[in-house]
């Protein structure tokens, strides 16, 4: 009977321990995604602005996780210095912007969209995408 009570404590102890653990984890995950920066919020301020300027357009979206998309950010921070005032150039982790998933139609990750001055989507890649591609793509445009 007593063996039988503390296999029940200690059961009970472990399930607890359990819970404790996820929601912990899950309040974590809360303050991630209210403190993302990158958000499709801040995307559509920068499209809107993108609409009054009319600059041209890339949106990269993936995930911060996958090696394509960790191979790619430090490319595009560079060509948003580079193209500053002459195209915006826009990361979207989809980890925080789940919705921007299904509202831009990603089937793979990452994915560049290449939107025109106008915010016409001009051209689509799925995958990695290296800096002179995207350089290329850009003077296509009309971006130099």
């Amino acid at each position: 009977m007593k063996l039988k009570r503390n296999v029940l404590v200690i059961g009970v102890l472990i399930v607890v321990g359990i819970a404790f653990v996820l929601i912990k984890n899950s309040v974590d995950q809360a303050d991630k995604i209210s403190n993302q920066t990158s958000s499709v919020g801040e995307f559509r301020a920068d499209a809107s602005d993108h609409q009054t300027k009319k600059l041209p357009a890339l949106i990269d979206l993936g995930k911060g996780t996958c090696i394509p998309c960790k191979k790619m950010k430090p490319i595009l921070d560079e060509l948003k210095i580079e193209y500053k005032g002459r195209a915006i150039v826009e990361i979207i982790d989809l980890r925080y912007e789940t919705k921007a998933a299904k509202e831009y139609g990603i089937r793979l990750i990452p994915t560049q969209i290449f939107f025109d001055a106008k915010g016409n989507e001009v051209y689509r890649h799925e995958g990695f995408m290296d800096k002179q591609s995207i350089k290329m793509k850009f003077a296509e445009m009309g971006v130099y």
